[in-house]
């Protein structure tokens, strides 16, 4: 063996070795889909939606071991559109293509998981777990087999999809519009109006931490996603580099569009911008250049807030992550986009019509999309059908309102020894803007401010006088307030975590094109009961603490206590109140 061949069996077998490990950070992509899943949702669901991750790539593995490759990969296929199982794990095993099959295994796990996430907080879990078997095994493969397996009818046209804009993400997307459509809205997504019109309610995720962590782990994985099947080490980093170069200014345009457009940018919009960008760079990421890729990431961050905007504010149909703007309308965008942009020639395939191709490719990937397009349609709205008349999609009103966590799994809470704070659709409620946060001004000093007037109980000496001091006010000042008071020597207080408003109400501010209406904001309650330390020293301690002259600074309230029993020493009154020397 010379050189040139050793050469080239060591490059045969390092990109052997990257096609494996792409299908590795495939994998691990399941964990970015979880984390963003769950960190646009409510707490209440967050264990539901790990369950659905998890078993997304768990059934997806039985199904499409026992049939779904071979009707997917099979060398036999039928006039192009299915293969014809031949069941070689079981007769072959030696020769089984196992590198394929872990490749296309990763890839169908995620067209499945795409759905979780627009059909959130509000499905049986059994229901889903119905609906991942069937698309794993029969919907996704067959879609897919026309593309990618070199006898499919779409790959014989010259029909590009290097990575899955169409066979995973529009497929995926579509699928999740349907269920979405058929599940209907979380309660208390959509109220009317007093022109009797339906009027969308935004319903802020718990935590962006989460979601950010998952778009970043997703951004990882996509590396492996649109380059494992790279044969060289020129195209792997031209991938590398439409990927980066799309996902980027997608993120930008969609930051600077929204801020443009509700006065701030959007957070969770933003983050879903990115996933726009690398959803529509996977068909043509082997197949344009830079300039290509800038546009395509361009469209792709305006298409996803109109989509989601579109769907949320005129059709009303309820999607918690915008999978279907993101994977759906970016599908297909990326899909076509091919047609638009193509720098290659080949026996099938043209340049793209803005390359000087003409409309040949442009067609060809206006076909595919329609045929898998109708074919996903037509499966997936069977499928949820059966579901719904055999078992039934939606949980009850009740299990809904609970959270899907302790209905559907048990789980008292995801997020055991910390103590959420809701709002009224059991929503964690965090430091979204306020009046009390932002926009305010000094009204009054605390010199001007009018002095306390205090009220004594007739005939109750002041010395055995039990009083109890409730103070409300912002989380924030809590610490300044336990130090006051543990300066004039009261260290006995009961805290605790609760939500209100008063006059000033929240803010509106904008979440994924949805005003936001802040009926509760987060606050603390301490309560105080004092005998030795009178309650005026109390009283002007805690208003040196919290006071800002800002609204939300809180209140504090007074009552008599009647008595007070000591349990352990059955000491009562002033006594009780006495600690052991």
């Amino acid at each position: 063996m010379d050189a040139l061949e050793l050469f080239e069996q060591a490059s045969s077998d390092l990109f052997g070795i990257w096609f494996l490990m792409g299908a590795v950070l495939v994998f691990f992509m399941q964990a970015g889909f979880a984390m963003v899943e769950v960190g646009f949702t409510r707490a209440k669901n967050a264990g539901n939606i790990i369950m659905k991750n998890l078993m997304d790539f768990c059934i997806g593995t039985v199904v499409f071991l026992v049939l779904g490759f071979n009707l997917m990969m099979a060398e036999d296929m039928l006039f192009g559109l299915i293969g014809i199982p031949n069941l070689s794990i079981f007769t072959d095993f030696a020769n089984f293509p196992w590198s394929s099959f872990i490749f296309n295994l990763v890839f169908c796990a995620t067209a499945a998981t795409i759905v979780s996430g627009a059909m959130a907080e509000r499905t049986k879990f059994s229901s889903y777990l119905m609906y991942s078997g069937v698309i794993s095994c029969i919907v996704y493969p067959i879609e897919a087999g026309w593309i990618w397996n070199s006898n499919g009818w779409l790959a014989q046209m010259g029909f590009i999809d290097f990575a899955g804009s169409t066979a995973i993400h529009m497929v995926g997307g579509v699928a999740a519009f349907i269920g979405a459509k058929m599940l209907g809205p979380r309660i208390g997504k959509y109220t009317k109006g007093k022109d009797g019109k339906l009027v969308a309610r935004a319903i802020p995720g718990h935590s962006l931490t989460l979601g950010a962590l998952g778009v970043f782990i997703l951004w990882f994985g996509w590396y492996g996603f649109n380059g494992a099947a790279a044969g060289e080490v020129g195209q792997l980093a031209q991938i590398f580099g439409t990927t980066t170069i799309a996902a980027g200014f997608a993120t930008v345009t969609t930051m600077a569009f929204t801020w443009l457009k509700n006065g701030k940018p959007d957070v969770s919009m933003t983050l879903n911008g990115s996933l726009a960008g690398l959803v529509a760079i996977t068909a043509p990421c082997a197949n344009v250049d830079a300039l290509g890729s800038i546009i395509i990431g361009i469209v792709a961050g305006l298409l996803v807030v109109i989509v989601v905007e579109l769907l949320d504010l005129k059709l009303h149909i309820d999607d918690p992550v915008g999978a279907v703007a993101v994977h759906g309308a970016n599908g297909i965008w990326g899909t076509l986009s091919v047609g638009l942009f193509n720098i290659y020639e080949g026996d099938v395939v043209t340049r793209g019509l803005l390359y000087g191709g003409g409309i040949h490719q442009l067609m060809v990937q206006f076909i595919g999309v329609l045929a898998v397009g109708a074919w996903t349609i037509v499966t997936m709205f069977i499928v949820f059908t059966a579901i719904k008349k055999i078992n039934g999609l939606r949980v009850t009103v009740a299990e809904e309102i609970e959270g899907l966590d302790s209905s559907e799994h048990g789980l008292a809470s995801s997020y055991a020894d910390f103590m959420p704070v809701t709002n009224s659709y059991g929503g964690l409620v965090g430091s979204a803007p306020s009046n009390e946060l932002i926009g305010e001004r000094v009204s009054v000093s605390m010199e001007d401010a009018i002095p306390v007037q205090y009220n004594n109980a007739e005939g109750v000496p002041v010395s055995t006088k039990i009083s109890k001091v409730t103070i409300i006010t912002r989380q924030s000042k809590f610490e300044e307030l336990k130090v006051a008071m543990n300066a004039i020597d009261v260290t006995g207080m009961t805290v605790i975590h609760v939500v209100g408003c008063g006059l000033q109400k929240g803010s509106n501010q904008y979440y994924r094109g949805v005003p936001v209406e802040i009926n509760l904001l987060p606050k603390i309650q301490v309560d105080i009961v004092v005998t030795k330390v009178p309650v005026e020293k109390v009283v002007e301690a805690a208003k040196k603490a919290l006071y800002t002259g800002n609204i939300g600074d809180g209140k504090i309230f007074i009552y008599n206590v009647e008595d007070v029993i000591k349990i352990r020493t059955g000491e009562t009154g002033y006594d009780a109140m006495q600690g052991d020397e």
